[in-house]
C-alpha cells in the first residue's frame, strides 16, 4: 500500500474510488488504516483547518487502476516498478500496461530504484512533475531533496546538507526516508544517473562532458553505476540531435491543464530590461549560478505537456539548479486540478493558472521592493536602471540579453547616494540596501525552501518591508502556496469589501491555496477591465495592486 497525504475537502472525478484520486503520495508503507470513500458525486466537505491533514491509505488495486486510466494527474506522484521486465515507469507511460501480478509501486523514483528497477525508455521517468508541498515535514523533504537535486552533495557531505537546513544528520535521514523510501546518498545517486540518462538522451555533449555535469568524478564512474542500475552502457542511449554544439536542450514536464499566456501576460510587463526577454511564445533570460554564466530560452511544446528549456553550452556544469529555477519561476510542481477543486467557482474562469515563480529570488524581492506606491512600468523603469548601473555586461547570441542581475553583494557594496541618484526613493533604497546586506552575510535566505514563518517576519524586520512586500515575496520567492497579501487593495475590490479583517475571514476557505487564489482574484480584476474598457488609469491601478505594492 502506498500511504499519502490528503486533505478531506477534495473530490474526485476519476473511474476509482474518489477518496483517493488527487491525493499526493508522499511514502510507501506496510501498515495502516484504510479510510472509507465518500458516495460518488459528492461535494466538497466544510473547508478544514489551515494545514489539517491526515494520512490515508491508497492501495495497490487503486494504484492499478490509475495505471490502466493513465491519469495524469497521478504523473509522478508514484512509479510502478515491473517485475517481468526489470522496469519502472510513469502512470502515463504508452506501452501496453503491465499484468497487475508484475506491479509493485513506489512513491519515488529513487526507491523504485532502490528496489532494483531501472528506468523506462519509453515514458523517461526523469521527466516527470514533481510535487508541492504544504505540510512542515514535506517541506523539509523537499527542501532536501531540492538541495540534493541542485548536486549539493557533489561538493558538500550529508553533514553539511543537514547543517544548512538547521536540522540533524540523523534527521535528515529519517525525512528523506520517510517521505521518498531511500537515503540521502540513494537520492543523489539516483539523480545523478537521471540527469546522465536525460543529457545523453536530448543532448550531444560527450560522454565525459555529461560525466561531470551530472555530479560524477569520472567517465568510469558514471559507466559503472549505469551498468550496475540500468544494465546498459551509456553510449547505447544516445542518440541524433539537431542542436548547435553551443547550446543544450531539455525537457520539463507539467501537469495540465497550464495557462502559458496568462503566465506570460504577468511576467511580461515585469520583464528586466537587459536580463529577460519575450520572443513569440517564450521566454528568455541571461543566467549566473555561482562562477557560470550564460543564457537559456524556455518554451511550450505544442500538443505536450511539457516546456522545452534550451540553455547555453556555458551553463552545463549548473544545469541542475538551472532546471530547477526554471520548474520554481514556472511552478511546474503545481497540481491545476487538485487546487481548481478546493478553490471551487474562484478557479473556473481560468483554467490552469499559475502562481509565478522566481528564478532569482533577490531580483523578484527588489523588484517588489521598487514596486510599493508606483506603477508596473515605473517599476520596471527603476529596475532596468538598477541593471544596467550595477549588473554585469554580459556577451549573448540573443539580442537583448546583455546584462546579469547585481548580486546581494554588489547591492550591498552601494552606497545610499548610489541608490537615491537612480531615482529610488530613500525609504525603498534603505529597504534594498538591508535586503542585500543580510543576504550577503547569510543572515537570510530568499529560495523556496527557506523557512516560510522565520523568514516572512525577518522580512518583516527591514524598513520598508510591511505585510504585504513580505507576503508577495513569500507567494513568488519562497513559493509557499498559502502566502496571502491580504492588505491588498485589489484584493479588496475583487471581493468587494471594504476591511482587511474581511478579506482574511473570506479566504479562510482557500487555505491551504490561498497565493492561487489571490492570482484568479487578481486575473478577474483584469477582466473586468477589459470587459468594461474602462479609462487606462484604472487599468493601471489594477496592474499596480496585483503586482509589487
Amino acid at each position: 500500500m502506498l500511504e499519502i497525504t490528503c486533505h478531506t475537502n477534495l473530490v474526485s472525478y476519476l473511474p476509482i474510488p474518489p477518496t483517493y484520486s488527487l491525493f499526493q503520495a508522499s511514502k510507501v508503507r506496510k501498515t495502516g488504516c484504510r479510510v472509507s470513500a465518500p458516495a460518488w458525486g459528492l461535494r466538497p466537505h466544510p473547508p478544514i483547518p489551515h494545514m489539517s491533514e491526515k494520512r490515508c491509505m491508497l492501495t495497490d488495486d487503486q494504484c492499478y487502476s490509475a495505471v490502466l486510466s493513465r491519469d495524469r494527474r497521478f504523473d509522478g506522484v508514484f512509479f510502478v516498478g515491473v517485475s517481468s521486465t526489470g522496469i519502472y515507469c510513469r502512470t502515463v507511460c504508452p506501452v501496453k500496461p503491465p499484468r497487475r501480478e508484475h506491479c509493485t509501486f513506489y512513491p519515488s523514483a529513487a526507491a523504485a530504484e532502490q528496489a532494483g528497477y531501472r528506468p523506462c525508455l519509453r515514458c523517461r521517468p526523469e521527466l516527470a512533475p514533481g510535487q508541492a508541498k504544504i505540510d512542515a515535514v514535506g517541506r523539509l523533504a523537499a527542501a532536501a531533496a531540492s538541495r540534493i537535486e541542485d548536486g549539493a552533495l557533489t561538493e558538500h557531505s550529508v553533514s553539511d546538507l543537514a547543517q544548512s537546513l538547521g536540522i540533524s544528520d540523523r534527521h535528515l535521514r529519517r525525512i528523506l526516508q520517510q517521505e521518498f523510501g531511500v537515503t540521502p546518498i540513494q537520492l543523489a545517486q539516483t539523480q545523478r544517473l537521471l540527469l546522465a540518462k536525460r543529457l545523453l538522451t536530448d543532448s550531444s555533449l560527450s560522454i565525459a562532458d555529461i560525466a561531470f555535469a551530472s555530479g560524477f568524478s569520472s567517465v568510469r564512474r558514471l559507466n559503472a553505476l549505469f551498468q550496475k542500475h540500468y544494465r546498459l552502457n551509456p553510449t547505447a542511449l544516445r542518440k541524433a540531435t539537431h542542436l548547435p554544439q553551443d547550446s543544450l536542450r531539455c525537457e520539463l514536464a507539467y501537469r495540465s491543464p497550464f495557462n502559458w499566456q496568462a503566465l506570460l501576460k504577468f511576467l511580461q510587463p515585469r520583464a528586466i530590461a537587459g536580463v529577460e526577454n519575450f520572443e513569440a511564445n517564450g521566454y528568455q533570460r541571461t543566467v549566473r549560478v555561482r562562477q557560470h554564466q550564460g543564457w537559456i530560452q524556455v518554451s511550450p511544446i505544442p500538443k505536450q505537456d511539457k516546456l522545452e528549456v534550451v540553455l547555453s553550452a556555458s551553463l552545463i556544469a549548473a544545469i541542475l539548479p538551472i532546471l530547477s529555477r526554471v520548474k520554481a519561476l514556472f511552478d511546474l510542481a503545481a497540481d491545476p486540478i487538485l487546487i481548481a477543486n478546493h478553490l471551487g467557482e474562484l478557479a473556473l474562469a481560468s483554467p490552469g493558472l499559475r502562481v509565478p515563480g522566481a528564478f532569482d529570488g533577490f531580483e523578484v524581492a527588489v523588484r517588489a521592493i521598487l514596486g510599493q506606491q508606483v506603477s508596473v512600468k515605473a517599476a520596471t523603469t527603476l529596475m532596468a536602471r538598477l541593471v544596467q548601473t550595477v549588473g554585469t555586461p554580459i556577451s549573448t547570441p540573443i539580442a537583448g540579453l546583455t546584462h546579469l542581475t547585481p548580486t546581494p553583494a554588489q547591492i550591498a557594496s552601494l552606497s545610499l547616494s548610489d541608490l537615491t541618484d537612480l531615482g529610488i526613493l530613500p525609504a525603498r533604497a534603505a529597504a534594498i540596501q538591508s535586503l542585500a546586506q543580510a543576504l550577503n552575510h547569510g543572515i537570510l535566505r530568499l529560495d523556496s525552501y527557506a523557512d516560510i514563518e522565520a523568514t516572512v517576519t525577518q522580512l518583516k524586520t527591514f524598513p520598508g518591508i510591511g505585510d504585504w512586500t513580505a507576503q508577495y515575496i513569500a507567494m513568488r520567492v519562497l513559493a509557499y502556496p498559502d502566502a496571502f497579501p491580504h492588505t491588498d487593495l485589489g484584493l479588496r475590490r475583487a471581493l468587494g469589501v471594504e476591511r482587511t479583517e474581511q478579506v482574511l475571514q473570506i479566504a479562510e476557505t482557500w487555505r491551504p491555496w490561498r497565493a492561487y487564489a489571490a492570482m484568479y482574484l487578481w486575473k478577474s480584476l483584469e477582466e473586468q477591465a477589459n470587459d468594461l474598457n474602462v479609462l487606462p488609469l484604472v487599468r493601471e491601478s489594477c496592474r499596480l495592486v496585483a503586482a509589487d505594492v
